[in-house]
């Protein structure tokens, strides 16, 4: 049942009462300006808000009032991560060291929901750079999870999560080199989509490009798959963006999975932390899969113990990041960067090298794998969203062992990856669990996401 209150209505919700002319996308907008008036001082998820947003909805309105909107999103509020360029705003990547020069182009991703008549409604905060999971930052302070403002949102998406969970608007980009899109999703009790890699075009490069993608934050799969479409464009800018594919992402979204091979993995190359509701939620939803008709049995592929593949990968990049920064805004960076920058410094370029070429070996791995199932069920946090204010310590250990030992795999094989919520725990927080599949089948991930859905019960937003 569709709710009455336009700030919780899903984006298709939303563009079925414009088409009727039941609702403006002025009336939709307000509806969430009130929320983000009354609720966003304690949940932070805001880097900017546009001062424009209202004279946009209000074009928008013009346009469906004569029957000619300019696109499948057109008025619906959408955030975009302050990762990524935003004409007309500084992209501050979460960094009192960065520069508050206004960019001048819109990022691809950004470029696509303007195209199809998305209403911005702002920034959302970001870990400093994306570098880390705690949602908290430098320039912005602490962003806080809507179920229980003692938890953080996750990260790096923090603010994107945040503002999904909390209503504020409907649609939100997020990025992801390690798992930035899926652990906050996950904690904030939201749908978040790790596209192929190349899927969505990349301009210009953060600082875990190779590894990095931006994708969908929405509180429904179907929306996911809505908003992918306007994302998945092929822009000049990215050279190895995928090629132009005319394809609607919903298209045989509802096919099920009736019939599939779909691997439960409890282990990826190494012994991955994960508490006992964490199981629990990873075995209901092996049991809806199989409800629904399709092949389950546990797997584990044939992998390197990829945490010191991943660290490496991710070490690495910020040391660079940091070498390319001048040595007087050092001070200015988030400790922990510092620290994990000066200990990766030291690496090897033949250390590097062979990283990498485990990388690949784990794309292989990932690959063969593929060729038994059609889906992969997984954990997507070793734990629910934990304190929001505890300080970051030890953050090489805690990479694999807090925030991302279930996600960052699917960085490394560039495969697409959905986190899907499944329920809340004994103390009232989202849990998820994680649907891939092979590089490039971004249809068989959805398929497989929005089956589980469907197959389980969740509240789709903290009662606010």
């Amino acid at each position: 049942m569709t709710p009455s209150d336009p700030a919780l209505m899903t984006a298709e919700d939303l563009l079925a009462l414009y088409a009727r002319r039941a609702l403006s996308p002025v009336e939709a907008l307000k509806a969430v300006m009130e929320r983000v008036a009354r609720l966003n001082p304690w949940v932070n998820a805001f880097a900017a808000l546009n001062p424009r947003a209202i004279q946009q909805a209000g074009e928008s309105e013009a346009r469906w009032m004569a029957g000619r909107p300019i696109g499948v999103l057109d008025g619906v509020p959408c955030t975009v991560k302050d990762l990524l360029n935003l004409a007309g705003f500084p992209t501050r990547r979460g960094s009192r060291a960065t520069d508050a020069t206004p960019a001048t182009e819109d990022a691809p991703a950004v470029m696509g929901l303007k195209r199809e008549g998305a209403v911005i409604l702002g920034k959302t905060t970001t870990t400093e750079f994306g570098w880390k999971t705690p949602g908290d930052c430098p320039l912005h302070g602490i962003t806080r999870n809507p179920w229980n403002r003692e938890r953080t949102p996750g990260g790096s998406s923090s603010g994107a999560g945040a503002a999904a969970a909390a209503s504020f608007g409907p649609l939100h980009i997020g990025t992801d080199a390690g798992g930035s899109i899926r652990i906050p999703a996950a904690y904030c009790g939201v749908v978040g989509v790790k596209p192929s890699f190349g899927r969505v075009p990349q301009w210009p490069l953060g600082a875990f490009a190779n590894v990095a993608v931006a994708g969908p934050m929405a509180r429904s799969v179907r929306d996911s798959a809505l908003m992918l479409n306007a994302m998945a464009r092929r822009d000049l800018r990215d050279p190895f963006c995928l090629p132009a594919e005319s394809r609607d992402w919903l298209d045989g979204i509802e096919a099920g999975v009736s019939g599939m091979r779909v691997a439960v993995v409890r282990r990826q190359g190494f012994e991955a932390p994960l508490d006992r509701e964490g199981m629990e939620a990873l075995d209901g939803a092996a049991r809806a899969f199989e409800s629904q008709g399709a092949i389950v049995e546990e797997a584990e592929p044939d992998l390197p113990d990829i945490r010191a593949v991943f660290g490496r990968v991710w070490g690495v990049a910020l040391a660079r990041l940091v070498a390319t920064l001048p040595k007087e805004r050092h001070a200015l960076l988030d400790p922990g960067i510092l620290e994990v920058a000066e200990r990766e410094s030291r690496m090897s370029a033949a250390d590097f090298l062979g990283a990498d070429a485990l990388r690949i070996e784990a794309a292989h791995a990932m690959a063969r794998f593929h060729q038994r199932f059609d889906l992969l069920l997984t954990p997507c946090t070793p734990t629910a969203a934990f304190g929001a204010d505890q300080p970051t310590l030890q953050p090489q250990m805690a990479l694999w062992r807090d925030w991302a030992p279930w996600t960052f795999l699917f960085n490394l094989s560039r495969q697409p990856a959905i986190s899907v919520p499944v329920g809340l725990d004994s103390e009232g927080m989202p849990r998820a669990v994680q649907v891939a599949a092979a590089l490039y089948r971004d249809d068989l991930a959805f398929r497989g996401a929005r089956a589980l859905e469907l197959g389980v019960r969740h509240p789709n937003a903290p009662d606010l």
